[in-house]
């Protein structure tokens, strides 16, 4: 019978030993992707010769300079209140029905080509030309929607 194994040895790597391995895992890594790397080296090389590089390693010199423009420039007055603009506009269209959205904009594009179609008209509305137009139900379904629109966009007017 064979007898006991009572310790285990444990091979310790020298450090030239793991750099060596490092370096064989490295060597195997490009062998295997040639074709990627082959790919990057084209891609750094187009953008050195259009200059990319050189811009790219200029901002990231001056980078605290630009950080500081930019910081400036978005505490400017009219930015923030771009910002809460479209803060306060993303915030009223995720409360808005998609579907009432997709509605009203195939209803303002059917709007805009039809008032397309008789762009060069001259001729002037009379009264009687607007009892007349109360009269066709599309115009008046849109007129029905922009009152109830005005009213409650009135209502809310009045909230506190």
């Amino acid at each position: 019978m064979a007898t006991p194994i009572t310790s285990i040895k444990i091979k310790q790597l020298t450090p030239e030993e793991i750099q060596q391995e490092k370096i064989l895992e490295l060597q195997a890594l490009l062998a295997d992707q040639k074709d990627s790397i082959n790919k990057i080296f084209e891609i750094t090389a187009d953008l050195d010769d259009s200059g990319i590089l050189d811009a790219v390693k200029a901002m990231l010199y001056a980078k605290e300079d630009i950080s500081e423009i930019a910081v400036n420039q978005a505490a400017r007055e009219p930015v923030k209140n771009l910002i809460n603009h479209v803060l306060t506009v993303a915030g009223m269209l995720t409360d808005i029905d998609p579907a009432v959205t997709i509605k009203l904009t195939n209803s303002v594009k059917s709007g805009l080509n039809e008032a397309e179609l008789y762009e060069g008209n001259k001729q002037s509305v009379t009264i009687l030309d607007l009892m007349k137009a109360l009269k066709d139900p599309d115009i008046n379904r849109s007129l029905k929607y922009g009152l109830n629109f005005l009213q409650g966009m009135g209502k809310g007017l009045d909230e506190k």
